[in-house]
Order: structure tokens, then sequence, then C-alpha cells
């Protein structure tokens, strides 16, 4: 996407928008009482928005088009969403006077709130050609100007409540939107690269150069524990509330499982064995032909990797997280390792409390690496890949969603879905925490997703 097009002019904002309806009333005690300066969310805000335009900064406005899987969605749809949820559950209610951008963008770029409007099935998102990039990036900009008349008139806490909530959502689909890019590039016949070797937070050389790291138990005490966030800075609806929950002792590896050792797997037959996997994972296996994880390619019985940094020899990644599984391929894995699947609450006791460092977006590297710091006893928990959990997702006990459409942020999708935690490779580094719970339907495999061992 050129420069020219991301500073498109402020001036061709429609001036025959109409003022919006009143957005949903949120329980404040769901999104927690915020004791940060109005000043801090703004930089925050403002800091959150400007990533999301760097991230498309390499993409032309046919790459922005692109919605190459079911699950995806195009870039320039993710930049008219994040900046309709601005527009929806701040401006329209706490900004008196502001006029809407455009009424059919009300509902256009609504993803899934069905109390809040109609929206467009999903899989016809590829099929906006209008509105064009440009107008998307003054529909921005429309809205980024009102934000800042909003916070030049002291806004109230409830209005900063949405706006730090806002924030995150944004940063969920910046994630989203580099995953959604990988799998165009790769469903491309040319194979692009989305950023070139070199530009990361060390050089390619060092980077394909992995580290083994000998894999390790370490040893956890059972007993009866807490989980959950307490609430007390921000944190999502589905994190709360701080519950108990009993733990018999366990194990859990200081490490994710790498490609080199995957590829072990899939050499011992592992996609041809049915006693390894659960009875809808191959269900998957057959339907989908699985054989390997998605971006793997065998070519005369040599395996490369497709990443945002172009295709990869496995030989390099050998020791490399390996990345891009489906919570039925995860499981079948730990079966055939003899082992299983941490549920959420194990690896929440041992993540607790460590600092939440590692191969994040902020690195700037965009592929799983064993290349980054780990803490004093030699493990990793956050960064690389997302964990699945053999834990379904599920409300905590005393779960109460946000009341009005904001409610059907979280809770309208807890059926069917797996929990996943410790973000990826591209998950902003401040977005995630020991209680961060991500959720995805088990045969999801085009996220960063991998595997930790437990016993």
């Amino acid at each position: 996407m050129s420069t020219s097009t991301i500073s498109g002019p402020a001036s061709a904002v429609p001036d025959t928008a109409i003022p919006g309806p009143p957005g949903p009333a949120i329980d404040a005690s769901a999104i927690n009482a915020l004791s940060i300066p109005a000043s801090a969310i703004l930089a925050r805000f403002s800091g959150v928005r400007r990533q999301t335009l760097a991230l498309c900064q390499p993409l032309t406005d046919e790459d922005m088009m692109v919605q190459s899987c079911p699950e995806a969605s195009p870039a320039k749809w993710h930049l008219a969403h994040t900046t309709w949820f601005f527009e929806s559950f701040v401006l329209r209610e706490f900004l008196l006077g502001y006029r809407v951008f455009n009424p059919d963008f009300s509902w256009l770029f609504n993803s899934y709130y069905e109390s809040f409007s109609a929206f467009p099935e999903k899989r016809l998102r590829s099929s906006f050609s209008r509105p064009g990039a440009e107008e998307v990036l003054r529909y921005r900009e429309h809205v980024d100007a009102a934000m800042e008349r909003l916070f030049e008139r002291d806004p109230e806490p409830e209005a900063l409540r949405r706006i730090e909530l806002g924030a995150n959502h944004e940063e969920q689909h910046q994630e989203l939107l580099l995953t959604d890019i990988l799998n165009a590039f790769f469903t491309n016949p040319l194979r692009p690269k989305y950023r070139e070797q070199g530009l990361g937070i060390r050089d390619q050389k060092e980077s394909i150069e992995e580290r083994q790291i000998p894999l390790e138990f370490l040893q956890f005490e059972g007993g009866l524990k807490e989980a959950g966030n307490s609430g007390n800075s921000f944190c999502f609806d589905n994190e709360m509330p701080r519950h108990r929950v009993w733990l018999e002792p366990f194990a859990l590896a200081n490490r994710l499982v790498t490609c080199g050792e995957y590829a072990e797997f899939i050499a011992d037959g592992g996609y041809r064995k049915p006693d390894l996997w659960l009875s809808a994972g191959w269900d998957a296996v057959k339907a989908n032909g699985w054989r390997a994880p998605l971006y793997w390619t065998e070519k005369d019985s040599n395996w490369t990797v497709f990443t945002l940094r172009g295709e990869q020899p496995l030989e390099h990644l050998a020791s490399a997280p390996v990345s891009h599984l489906s919570y039925y391929e995860a499981d079948a894995y730990a079966h055939w390792a003899g082992r299983r699947l941490p549920t959420e609450f194990e690896w929440e006791l041992a993540a607790e409390g460590q600092p939440v460092e590692g191969n994040f977006l902020d690195s700037g590297l965009l592929t799983p690496s064993t290349n980054f710091v780990q803490n004093e006893n030699g493990t990793k928990y956050y960064g690389d890949c997302w964990v699945w959990t053999s834990s379904a997702y599920l409300g905590y006990p005393g779960f109460k969603p946000l009341d009005g459409s904001l409610g059907e942020y979280n809770g309208k999708f807890m059926s069917g879905q797996m929990v996943l935690r410790g973000g990826s490779c591209v998950t902003p580094q401040r977005h995630i925490r020991s209680t961060y719970r991500n959720f995805f339907s088990p045969e999801t495999r085009w996220q960063f997703s991998g595997i930790r061992l437990a016993t």
C-alpha cells in the first residue's frame, strides 16, 4: 500500500453522513475500572492505529482484497472493521454532534454483532471492491480525527474503558491481518514474501540457525489453585472471574515441539495411524487430505515451510517450533509421543508470575524461533506459537458477559472451541498476559498454533 494512499485527503470525508443511534451500555465492572490517565489511553490508541497502517505498508491494493480461506478476511476489511468498532461503540455515543462517515458502513463492516445491525456473510468480504482502499483510509482518518476531538473534551470513564477495549480489539486484528496475508501469499502461485530477509530483530542467517534446546519436563505441585484475572487491570470478560480450580500434580515441557520432531511423527506414519487420532480428527485428516502442517510442501522428498519471509527449507527450521497445526494434530502428536496436551489451567499456573518475554510481533522476525530469551530455569512460556490446550472454551464459574452488543464479543462463542494460550510471533507483546484466553475450533490451522507437551 503506497504512502500516497495512506495519506489520502481528509477533505474527502462525506458531509452527508447522519448521526448514529447511541451504542449499548456496558457494565463497567466487566471491563475493569481504569486507573491510567486519559493521556496514556490516547497514546495507546494512537500507537495501535499507526501500527495497523504500518503492517499494511508492504501490501498493494490488490493484496488488500484477498480472502483466501473461510477463516480469513481481506486486509482492507480489517482496516475498516477496527475503525467501525470505535465509531460504533465510542463516537456515536460519547462525542456530541458526531456524524458517521457513511451510514452504510454501520452494517457493511459489522463482523458478527447480531444485536447491533445486520451484516454480510463473512465469505463475501473479498467481493467488497467498493469502498476502495483510499476511501477506507479516509474513513480511518475521519474517525481518528473525531477521537482526537473526544480526547480534547475530557472523556468520561466509560468512554475510556471502551477505547481501551477497542485498542485491544485492534491488536487482535493486527495478528489476524498477518495470519490472513500469510495464507493469501501461500495460495498465490508466485509465493510472494510479505517481508524481505534481514529486516527483523536479527538477520536471517542468525534466525535460521536455530539453537536446539533439550526437551525437559518441569514438575508442578497439584492442589487447590486460583486461576483467571482479578480485574485490577484491563482484561477481556472471558478471563474473569478469578476462581479456584483443583489440579493434580503435573509436568510441563520447557519448550514447544519443534519442526524436526514433528517431521519424525510424519515419517513414522502419524497421518496414517487412526489409533492416534480423535474420531473427529481422523475424519478431518481424511476429508482434507492432511499429511503435514499447513504451509509445509514436499517436493522430491524434501520439505519446505512457507513463512511471511518466503519459502524456507525445513532443514533450516528443524529446531524452530512447529506451527500451523490444528488441535487434532497437536493431540495426535501428543499421543504418539506418549504425552498429552496441558489444560489451560496447568499452563496458566506455570506461566503466572513469569515475565512476558519472547518472540512477538515486536521482534520483527514474524516466524517462530528458538533464538529468544528464556527465564532462569531455561523455559519460555510466551511467544512463537499459541499453545493448544485440552480445555474446551467455556465460561468460568460466575462468568458474566458485557451488557448490550459488546456482550457478543466472547461469550457467544463458548461452544465447540478449544482454548489456546501464550501468544505468537505475530501477537503484540503488550497484548498478552498469563490469563489471556484465545480460542478456535479444533480443525483450525491458519493460526500460528503449536504444541507444548504435558504429563
